[in-house]
């Protein structure tokens, strides 16, 4: 299916969620000289004008990212990727949000690598674009990321972030999450991996963090932030997830310091009542199974 484009939700309270704890994962690979690679299966168009074309017409941004854009509180971890849009909004003015290709591109040293996978032709054509001045750091290909992960793993420098972000338009992509993380894992056990997924009703996107849980893994961390209670005629987003395979031992304290404030802006305001937005943090180590 190619009909999805990200432009329609870009600053979300998804993308808030997603694009923040991205930038804790890379600020922790920056944390050794190494080198590393960042791998995005399904980067989109990488950039989103959010005062035109179809990011103007939702306006979802303006219950997500707008919403932190002048806060004085922000938690520290938080305030980091808000500097961050802030850098790709030089004027001031919130007109530009940044896919997570260009969220890591401000992240990325001069050793560091990145791989981009889209499959949509107008998006991939717009990626193509946006990266353009930097073919020395990232490739960009116009390809199915499930199907090419494969092929980069393990990368030569042993430290990666995979990012696996599909549309789940069709219901088959929560099945090939699973399948992609499980034939990764064969070939690089010890990268760090983060899929994002949507809060829905149906049941794939409710399964679909326990089928995670069963993958042959150490480590992980699972963590939902929901804005609001699921609608009662079953229909539509109320939240999102973050499962993160090999996560940083700081990350979860890092969550726990930021969710409470994200439901506390981000959740929808229902007078005289609880609107049901809120978070849950899991963290699992299991020393039972090795790595692959």
């Amino acid at each position: 299916m190619l009909s999805y484009r990200h432009a329609f939700h870009a600053g979300n309270h998804a993308d808030v969620l997603k694009h923040f704890i991205e930038v804790l994962l890379l600020r922790h690979l920056a944390q050794k000289d190494k080198p590393f690679w960042f791998i995005d299966t399904h980067a989109g168009a990488g950039c989103y004008e959010l005062d035109s074309g179809y990011a103007a017409q939702n306006a979802e941004y303006k219950s997500g990212i707008a919403l932190l854009w002048e806060r004085d509180d922000l938690p520290a971890p938080l305030a980091d990727y808000v500097a961050l849009v802030k850098r790709i909004n030089p004027d001031g003015q919130l007109k530009l949000y940044p896919g997570s290709p260009l969220v890591a591109l401000e992240l990325l040293r001069e050793q560091d690598r990145m791989r981009l996978f889209e499959l949509h032709p107008a998006d991939s054509e717009i990626l193509q674009r946006n990266f353009a001045g930097h073919v020395s750091q990232v490739l960009v290909q116009a390809a199915d990321g499930f199907g090419a992960l494969k092929s980069l793993l393990p990368p030569p420098s042993r430290r990666a972030l995979v990012l696996i972000d599909p549309p789940y338009e069709d219901k088959l992509d929560y099945q090939r999450v699973v399948s992609a993380l499980r034939e990764g894992l064969k070939r690089f056990a010890g990268g760090m991996y983060a899929v994002w997924y949507p809060q829905l009703q149906r049941a794939e996107a409710r399964q679909l963090p326990e089928n995670l849980k069963q993958l042959p893994v150490r480590i992980w961390l699972n963590v939902t932030l929901s804005v609001q209670a699921p609608s009662e005629d079953g229909f539509g987003m109320y939240g999102s997830g973050v499962f993160i395979i090999n996560p940083p031992w700081l990350l979860h304290d890092e969550l726990q310091e930021v969710l409470p404030y994200l439901v506390k802006v981000l959740g929808v305001k229902v007078p005289g009542q609880d609107s049901g937005a809120g978070f849950t943090l899991k963290y699992q180590e299991n020393c039972s199974i090795g790595l692959i």
